[in-house]
């Protein structure tokens, strides 16, 4: 039983580090400076990490419900 719930945190910390990069990266490509004033570097920067957070927690919750869904189908049959 500790194996599972084991391998179940580093499965959710994993995911969630994996697509916190990918929003971060694709996040960059997005020219945010025009909703600010000029000179507001930190709070810019805040925003995306928050931003980030937000999207990349989403995401990674999806997909770790959708493989949780689907290990649930054996069940099922």
């Amino acid at each position: 039983m500790d194996q599972i719930l084991l391998q179940d945190a580093l499965l959710s910390m994993t995911s969630h580090i994996i697509f916190i990069i990918i929003t971060w990266k694709v996040l960059q490509a997005v020219n945010l400076d025009a909703f600010f004033r000029k000179g507001r570097i930190f709070e810019i920067r805040v925003l995306m990490i928050l931003i980030t957070i937000a999207i990349a927690t989403s995401v990674s919750n999806f997909f770790l419900d959708l493989i949780n869904w689907s290990n649930s189908l054996v069940y099922l049959f």
